[in-house]
């Protein structure tokens, strides 16, 4: 025999209530539902919702314990914790005051020692990552910090850091080494050094590179002595 609704619901109640929800899952359940209400068959309920006389019945259960409210998928809880109150305010003693060497074998915890500490203490087994999670839960974070020798001297880094040069120092430049600029920014050849080409050379030999000064007297175009002018007679 099926389960009967609640009567404090109608199939009019229940169809405003799947208009107004933004849950799909649920409007669809509701609907359901209401066709329950108005006198149909749990098949024909079953079609509505696209599932099966089983689940029809696992909805009408959800209902009538938590009314529409109900018929939301939440989030499944999950398996408990396995440590509890008492479990963490003893990790968080033993991780604040520290491992003895002695005692521990440690000099520092790792998540690992502390999963053997849990067990050794409460015989409680628990796997790292779930530690891990734990542990920031209660607010700790794991950290690298760097290894020191236990013959190490006190204050040999300190002294390290004050007496050693810096890593790189910023080189001097030089007026020769820095190339000349003309006034829109952009680099310019020395005056004294200007391309020219040969007379003797063709169209593909490369220009011959002559220093010439600027203040140097020009020279004739011409390598031949000039002839001497002749004196025109007076008529």
């Amino acid at each position: 025999m099926p389960l009967p609704l609640r009567a404090d619901f109608d199939a009019v109640g229940l169809r405003a209530a799947a208009r107004r929800s933004k849950n799909a899952a649920q409007a669809r359940r509701l609907l359901a539902l209401a066709a329950v209400y108005d006198g149909a068959r749990r098949t024909e309920a079953a079609r509505i919702g696209g599932v099966t006389l089983q689940i029809v019945r696992d909805w009408v259960i959800k209902f009538n314990a938590a009314g529409p409210d109900g018929l939301i998928d939440r989030k499944a809880p999950g398996q408990p914790s396995r440590l509890h109150e008492t479990h963490r305010a003893a990790l968080a003693a033993m991780i604040e005051n520290g491992p003895i060497v002695a005692v521990h074998g440690v000099v520092r915890w790792r998540i690992v020692d502390l999963c053997q500490w849990v067990w050794d203490e409460f015989q409680v087994s628990i796997a790292r990552q779930t530690l891990s999670r734990e542990l920031r839960t209660m607010g700790y974070r794991k950290l690298s910090a760097r290894p020191r020798h236990h013959a190490q001297a006190a204050g040999a880094i300190e002294d390290f850091k004050k007496t050693s040069l810096p890593v790189w120092q910023r080189s001097r430049r030089t007026m020769a080494s820095c190339p000349a600029t003309s006034r829109s920014g952009s680099v310019t050849k020395p005056g004294s050094a200007r391309r020219t080409r040969s007379p003797a050379a063709g169209r593909g030999e490369e220009p011959d590179l002559a220093l010439r000064s600027t203040n140097a007297r020009p020279q004739p175009t011409s390598s031949a002595p000039s002839a001497p002018t002749k004196a025109r007679p007076s008529g």
